[in-house]
């Protein structure tokens, strides 16, 4: 079952944007305090998405929706139809159909694989734009955990003096009683 044997090489582009984009505001919505790895996890997506859809053209080189108005496939001539020698020429036909099938098979793939290699191309980019996006994530990750440790320590801190303010007034409630 082919899924995406109804889109063109446009709407196989555009799906890779939308999912992408999708993807980035629901993750948005619903974790907006993480911005920054629904922005690097989106570009990761683009990235996947489009590695996809390249290795789906390659997969699928034969089909007509990759070839750009190329020229036509091309047929061989049959030769078992000849005037007195085409009933010995027969077996040169199948041989010739091969060659021909063979012909036909670098033919699509010539014109599969730059539309292959745009996909490929626009995953490669997305990886070089996630490495910068992976380390700002991580430093906006770093700092965040250190101001919860700030707090953290301080919360602790005030606990800790009012734990010495409460034996004080123990003591206090104990001695004079």
């Amino acid at each position: 079952m082919d899924l995406l044997g109804g889109m063109s090489r446009d709407d196989l582009r555009i799906f890779t944007w939308v999912a992408a984009t999708v993807f980035a505001l629901v993750a948005g919505v619903w974790r907006p305090r993480r911005l920054h790895w629904t922005a690097l996890g989106s570009v990761l997506l683009f990235a996947a998405l489009n590695a996809g859809a390249g290795i789906y053209v390659l997969n699928h080189f034969r089909d007509s929706r990759w070839s750009a108005g190329g020229e036509p496939p091309l047929s061989a001539p049959s030769l078992s139809g000849t005037p007195i020698v085409g009933q010995f020429l027969g077996p040169l036909d199948s041989a010739m159909n091969g060659v021909v099938g063979g012909v036909n098979e670098f033919l699509a793939f010539k014109q599969a694989l730059p539309v292959a290699l745009d996909f490929l191309a626009a995953s490669g980019w997305a990886l070089l734009v996630a490495f910068p996006l992976a380390i700002l994530a991580a430093g906006i990750s770093y700092a965040v955990a250190r101001r919860r440790t700030a707090e953290f320590e301080k919360y602790r801190a005030t606990v800790d003096l009012l734990k010495d303010e409460l034996e004080q007034v123990k003591r206090q409630i104990s001695s004079a009683a």
